[in-house]
């Protein structure tokens, strides 16, 4: 029986480790990831290996040649371009086509007993065989489901946190028959999860999975390629190790020079040749690579250092990866997560920052202090973009220089000359980081159209017309010293998963597109910005009935942008208005949940008084409304909701209505009453955006203030959701109270548990587990809907250690109920 292993993928996550060597010849333990690979296999009697190549493909030839170092035979299949898991395998199939065989990559740490896996196979009398195993974080992964025989069920690449409903995940080790090419086009590319295993289970054809014990690693970052440094050294995966065990966990290789008075604390490693002076100290989890040379007093810990690595004295390494022929001179200091590259200069006493990446071939002068301060990993996430953008506190994690950065990147994504869109709101903080974006972004070829302060709509509807994208930059709603970076694609919504994840590489690679001096971008301000919106909203919103309906309204502008469309607004609605709080207040650019609630205590009374038709009260960037109806009384969010979607679906009478899966479903049966019917999304707002441009959508929103016209726009906008709702009111004349009170009284409950990042997936298994026969909904996290009609919702929070769960039932006690019930599951897996 054969085995292929794929060595051909870039590993672009890794560079600057990467940039010149291929990510299966990445050391663990001073050897090559893939050599571990292949001794595995041969332990297992898979002497005979295709290995599948395609980037530096001539390094990867030249260190494991024929394979008779190993004991080994090995062929190469080279790609001229890529062509997906299935495609490369499919590349090699000449030599694999009479017999069983095993697939497995070349960059992934495992100790796995592949002769318990064959046999699994053979038993089955599988097509093909999917090995699998539980992680912690299941997101960068491909989720798969099985049955109680072992049976795939389903198949689910890279989810989100909300698709997250099992922690076990495909490691890429596959047990497969011939047959299975005939599934596989040549030349193109063509992976197995996402194009052959569907169409096999879509043929009935025998396709298991293989729940694995044992150790998998896919050293696919830095954080987990340092991890199976360390994993190795404290023996939790079973391979072997070149050198001796001089002491617990102290392992030294044949040839090192280690001074009797240099202090090892162990585990560690110490690579042949390599020479340790006196007073040196090396702490657990070092790797030292071959003919490395550690001057006296200096100090390691965590580090991982490649081969022919000159270490200066005083030197202080920690959590840092140093790449091969580099040299770091005297009293340098390199911080946790840096990553230096292959042949460069660190010179004397300069210090190197926490997560920088220094390319290869780069010289750091003396002296030096290199900072780019990528704070995202202590907050638990591994990408830049968390709810609303990208977001941390102004002038500690939000800096001018991470600014500067991100705008380059985002330009990198886009074609030179582009033009794109920016504004803020009106505080000092965002309006000194626009700049930063500007000069950022015409520097690298992108012409700009500066909006300066405006409304969060009307930034979309400007970006819409004509735009590449836009960028606007607020303060975090209820978090006065944060600040949000927004990424708007060309329609002005939200960057998709996947454009978040290209601009997300693009700023972890650091390479960023500069602009010739003939290029740089140009600079303008559109005039008539508000008249242009307010124009457009009132062409494309039914205001009929308005002028002839003598209402009066209070609108609370809340000292922010929304004020600035209101006054040309109102006058051409032809309303009875009275606006409060109109004028900008630069310390004050959001507001608390408290502060909030005071003013719509205050609004409410002024409603009353006024004996208004109803109050509004818009949020500081204009993007969300809150409603007082005309006793004076608030109309909570989740109850606004449920009346602008009995007045929508009543005059409207056909179409959808786009509502995250988290709403009511008495919402359900308000839009069926008017002949409507409910579009469930995602909690994210892009979902909520992509239904809402639909053209059959008639109306959406998040039940939190955020609403969705779609005849003006696919995007919450709180002004076209104030005129949508007037023309309403004035034509049905029925007031607020009286449409609330024919609507029946929800029973919603949430309640948020503190889940460890290492065991969301787990818990999110142990929900389905918990299920059993119960309807089950995967929309977004996981809902769990009883005989009765009772759901509970469970859904990992993406950027906090938080699991959120929602409960609804016929009253309030029967919803608290069901969240002690589910909140018992979820606590039992964390801990």
């Amino acid at each position: 029986m054969k085995a292929v292993v794929m060595a051909g993928g870039e590993g672009t996550r890794l560079r600057p480790m990467t940039s010149s060597m291929p990510k299966p010849l990445l050391p663990v333990v001073n050897r090559p990831i893939m050599e571990h690979v292949l001794r595995l296999l041969k332990r297992h009697g898979l002497n005979e290996t295709v290995v599948t190549v395609q980037f530096l493909a001539s390094l990867v030839k030249n260190y494991f040649g024929d394979g008779e170092e190993l004991g080994m035979e090995l062929t190469y299949a080279n790609e001229e371009k890529p062509l997906g898991t299935a495609g490369s395998v499919k590349n090699a199939e000449e030599a694999l086509k009479d017999d069983t065989f095993l697939v497995i990559s070349g960059d992934a740490l495992t100790d796995f007993d592949l002769t318990e896996l064959i046999n699994f196979h053979k038993e089955k009398g599988a097509l093909v065989t999917v090995c699998l195993t539980r992680v912690p974080n299941p997101l960068e992964f491909g989720i798969t489901i099985v049955d109680e025989e072992g049976k795939v069920e389903r198949f689910l690449e890279k989810p989100t946190w909300g698709q997250v409903f099992s922690d076990t995940v495909n490691t890429g080790i596959y047990v497969m028959e011939p047959e299975v090419f005939n599934y596989v086009e040549a030349d193109v590319s063509v992976d197995w999860s996402g194009d052959v295993f569907p169409q096999l289970m879509k043929d009935g054809k025998p396709v298991y999975g293989y729940v694995a014990e044992g150790y998998w690693e896919d050293v696919g970052t830095h954080e987990s390629y340092v991890k199976a440094q360390a994993d190795v050294l404290e023996g939790k995966v079973d391979v072997e190790i070149d050198g001796f065990e001089i002491s617990p966990g102290v392992w030294v290789a044949e040839g090192a020079e280690v001074h009797p008075d240099a202090v090892l604390r162990g585990p560690l490693y110490i690579g042949d040749y390599a020479k340790v002076e006196a007073d040196v100290e090396i702490r657990e989890h070092t790797v030292v690579g071959s003919n490395v040379v550690v001057k006296s007093g200096a100090f390691l810990h965590r580090a991982v250092v490649h081969d022919n690595v000159y270490i200066g004295q005083h030197s202080n390494l920690r959590g840092c990866v140093i790449g091969k022929n580099t040299d770091i001179m005297r009293a340098a200091r390199i911080e946790d997560g840096a990553v230096i590259g292959d042949e460069c200069l660190v010179g004397e006493e300069s210090i190197i920052q926490g997560n920088v990446r220094v390319y290869p071939f780069k010289t750091i002068e003396a002296g030096a202090f290199v900072n780019t301060s990528v704070i995202w990993e202590s907050r638990g996430q591994a990408h830049l973009f968390g709810a609303r953008g990208v977001t941390g506190i102004l002038n500690v994690e939000i800096t001018p220089e991470l600014v500067v950065r991100l705008a380059g990147a985002y330009a990198t994504t886009l074609k030179k000359g582009s033009t794109v869109t920016t504004a803020r709101d009106h505080s000092r903080g965002a309006r000194a980081l626009k700049r930063a974006v500007i000069s950022a972004l015409q520097t690298s070829a992108i012409d700009v159209r500066d909006l300066e302060n405006v409304p969060l709509p009307v930034a979309r509807q400007q970006t819409a017309r004509g735009s590449a994208g836009g960028i606007m930059i607020r303060t975090t709603p209820g978090v006065p010293d944060s600040v949000d970076i927004m990424f708007f694609d060309g329609q002005g919504a939200d960057l998709s998963q996947g454009s978040q994840r290209k601009l997300d590489r693009v700023f972890a690679r650091q390479e960023y597109r500069r602009a010739f001096p003939g290029e740089i971008g140009d600079l303008h301000f559109p005039a008539s910005v508000f008249d242009s919106y307010t124009g457009s909203l009132l062409r494309n919103v039914d205001t009929t009935g308005i002028s002839e309906s003598g209402l009066k309204v209070v609108v609370d502008a809340s000292n922010g942008s929304a004020g600035l469309v209101l006054p040309s607004l109102l006058g051409k609605l032809g309303v009875d208005a009275l606006t409060i709080n109109p004028g900008l207040d630069e310390s004050r650019p959001t507001e608390t949940a408290d502060a909030r609630r005071s003013g719509l205590v205050r609004l409410g009374e002024i409603v009353a008084s006024a004996r208004a038709a109803f109050g509004v009260r818009f949020d500081p960037v204009g993007e969300r409304l809150s409603l007082v109806d005309e006793k004076g009384r608030i109309v909570e969010d989740d109850r606004a909701l449920l009346v602008m979607l009995d007045l929508v679906a009543a005059e409207r009478r056909s179409g959808r209505v786009a509502l995250p899966v988290t709403t009511t479903r008495i919402a359900e049966q308000v839009a069926a009453y008017h002949g409507t019917q409910v579009e469930w999304t995602t909690t994210s707002p892009d979902d909520l955006t992509r239904v809402g441009g639909d053209e059959s959508t008639i109306f959406g929103g998040d039940g939190r203030g955020g609403f969705i016209i779609p005849e003006f726009s696919s995007v919450f906008d709180g002004t076209a959701a104030f005129v949508r709702l007037i023309g309403l009111v004035a034509r049905t004349q029925l007031t607020l109270s009286q449409i609330d009170a024919r609507i029946p009284r929800a029973h919603v409950l949430k309640r948020d548990l503190a889940t460890p990042w290492a065991v969301k997936g787990l818990v999110m298994r142990r929900v389905v587990e918990a299920a059993g026969d119960r309807f089950v909904d995967t929309t977004d996290g996981v809902r769990v809907v009883e005989s009765d009609g009772r759901w509970v919702m469970v859904l990992p929070d993406p950027a906090e250690a938080v699991t959120h769960l929602w409960a609804e039932g016929p009253d309030d006690a029967s919803a608290e109920a069901l969240l002690d019930e589910w909140a018992a599951v979820v606590d039992s897996a964390g801990r």
